[in-house]
């Protein structure tokens, strides 16, 4: 599986709607809307680092009112919530198995 944050300059009249159209795209696993210099960030999690490229230079390139994007891809994933929830099976509080 390979990983991504694509940060993303929207046009500003595609502020209101752009959010929805990335998260509608095949490959975005989540898109939030921030504040600071980038105006969205998208988390990519694809099978190969082909299906990457191809999301971002055919699909968020040809999205309307994207103006610019800067993509990093991820070496290794780590999660908190993944890593609570591997230690909570056989604990019933949590709801894992017993």
């Amino acid at each position: 599986m390979t990983h991504a944050v694509v940060l993303i300059r929207a046009e500003r009249d595609a502020l209101p709607t752009l959010g929805s159209t990335l998260a509608d795209i095949e490959g975005v696993a989540e898109a939030y809307s921030v504040t600071g210099e980038w105006d969205f960030v998208a988390i990519l999690r694809v099978a190969t680092t082909d299906d990457l490229a191809r999301i971002v230079t055919e699909r968020l390139a040809r999205v309307p009112g994207i103006a610019r994007t800067y993509s990093m891809v991820a070496f290794e994933a780590y999660s908190r919530h993944d890593l609570e929830a591997m230690f909570s099976i056989g604990d019933v509080s949590s709801g894992g198995l017993t």
